[in-house]
């Protein structure tokens, strides 16, 4: 009976530690998702925290568009900032790079971003940083 017991633990462990990151509509994020979903529309923040402090309110009214050719735009009337995004891997887990050009605010949004939660209407994102272990959290919600 014992063995049973074991044996039944050790295939649940396995096939737990064998499941990939799911999106909310229970499919694998990667980076195929993260970028289709991203280049259809735009969107804005809907939250970003950075280095503990709420810092939403300095992309309101932005729309962000992930254009072809890697392009990143953020317009805001007649403010444009622009930069680039990728998607890559870096340790199983899939990654939004951001890269503005433009200095200030949106120089607080470069970094690979994990890619947490996907789903078509919503991109959440963290970022923990190397030197003070802090973790950033960025939402992108679509128009």
């Amino acid at each position: 009976m014992k063995t049973n017991i074991l044996g039944i633990a050790l295939a649940f462990m396995i096939a737990l530690s064998s499941c990939s990151k799911k999106d909310s509509n229970n499919n694998a994020i990667t980076t195929t998702t993260v970028n289709t979903t991203v280049s259809s529309g735009t969107w804005r923040v809907t939250y970003f925290l950075n280095t503990n402090i709420d810092e939403t309110v300095n992309f309101s009214g932005y729309n962000f568009t992930f254009a072809t050719g890697s392009v990143l735009t953020a317009v805001n009337g007649a403010n444009t900032s622009t930069g680039s995004w990728a998607t890559g891997n870096d340790d199983t887990k899939v990654k939004l790079v951001l890269l503005f050009s433009t200095p200030g605010n949106f120089a607080h949004l470069n970094e690979d971003w994990q890619v947490t939660e996907r789903t078509d209407s919503r991109i959440k994102l963290q970022h923990i940083s190397g030197g003070g272990g802090v973790t950033d959290f960025l939402t992108f919600e679509k128009n």
